[in-house]
């Protein structure tokens, strides 16, 4: 099979030509995700991008990795919705710490209407500092997809997390079709998608195929591929099962390999460098951004688990002579918010 380096964006991807991506050499897949990042983004440029978390805990959901869900024996201490002048600050301190993407996320099943006039309001507040804005709420209703779309709400997350196959292995209280119905209400309000997933999930590489091909065959890939790496946690199913069985854990060149498929399969999407990567070597992040990864979370946390920091990601970026993406004009956001 001839695989083309660039063959433009496709959104008819079988799962066999995928799986014969992840099989090439490791120096030629790179090779190969590098000359399609080239194409379409400028290879020096990566965005840095914060995630506070507005509503922290409690959620009804069942999901493996989380030590969010309700019923992870995690310590975690449930607390209500942030209020809006505190969300703002944050949004500012990031922005000084070169931050240019905003994302919130609430660890809520769906949000209840009576919050909407809230989330609303920092959307509209972060999007005035002329940062990109991301929520992450769980799943909408087409009315509060639309109220997001009108707040001017850049991207909405609603990570997939892993292939169809392997979903109900991780998560039983929604379902993988539930999660696409979501991105189907986040797309008809004109909202930009931002979908990803988990590796080191307990899946096999088949599994890592599937997550691919449900992303590239979407009928419009995500602007905004998170990719992440488990970060186990003690108290949740999966965090459990990884410290019984250590080797589950996948390794950094799988993790690299799965970065590159994404970038050569989405070409003119974000591909975003996320939770895991405190644990990373310098070394693997470098091959992450050779890859194809142009997005990283800055600060000390991710939600709940702990993040790199933005010193060690400044000396990162200057080790590797990487520059921060500036942000986006005004107009360009008032685009990606049509």
């Amino acid at each position: 099979m001839t695989l083309i380096a660039d063959a433009g964006t496709r959104n008819d991807w079988t799962r066999e030509e995928i799986a014969a991506l992840f099989d090439l050499p490791f120096t030629e897949l790179v090779f190969r995700a590098a000359e399609v990042h080239r194409a379409n983004h400028a290879p020096d440029r990566v965005q840095r991008s914060t995630l506070l978390s507005i509503k922290t805990g409690g959620c009804p959901e069942d999901c493996g990795y989380c030590n969010q869900a309700a019923g992870a024996d995690t310590g975690l201490k449930a607390s209500k919705l942030m209020d809006v002048r505190a969300v703002l600050q944050s949004a500012a301190q990031a922005k000084d710490n070169g931050s240019t993407r905003f994302c919130m996320g609430a660890a809520w099943r769906n949000p209840k209407d009576r919050d909407m006039p809230a989330i609303v309001e920092m959307v509209r507040g972060v999007r005035q500092m002329g940062m990109e804005t991301c929520m992450t709420l769980g799943m909408l209703t087409p009315a509060q997809a639309q109220m997001l779309g009108e707040a001017g709400l850049d991207y909405y997350n609603h990570n997939i997390d892993t292939s169809p196959e392997h979903y109900e292995k991780v998560i039983t209280t929604r379902t993988f079709a539930d999660r696409l119905d979501t991105l189907e209400q986040v797309r008809a309000a004109g909202i930009n998608v931002c979908s990803g997933g988990i590796v080191g999930l307990g899946e096999t590489r088949a599994d890592r195929v599937g997550f691919v091909h449900a992303l590239a065959t979407l009928p419009r890939h995500p602007e905004s591929v998170p990719v992440n790496a488990l970060v186990p946690v003690k108290g949740t199913p999966l965090g459990d099962m990884l410290a019984d069985t250590p080797m589950a854990k996948i390794d950094d060149i799988e993790f690299v390999r799965t970065v590159a498929v994404a970038r050569i399969t989405m070409p003119e999407s974000m591909v975003r460098l996320s939770a895991g990567r405190e644990s990373m070597s310098e070394a693997t992040q470098a091959l992450c951004f050779l890859a194809g990864a142009n997005s990283i979370f800055t600060g000390d946390r991710l939600l709940t688990t702990g993040n790199a920091g933005d010193d060690a990601d400044s000396a990162l970026f200057a080790k590797l002579g990487l520059q921060p993406m500036e942000a986006a004009a005004p107009a360009q956001l008032e685009a990606a918010g049509a």
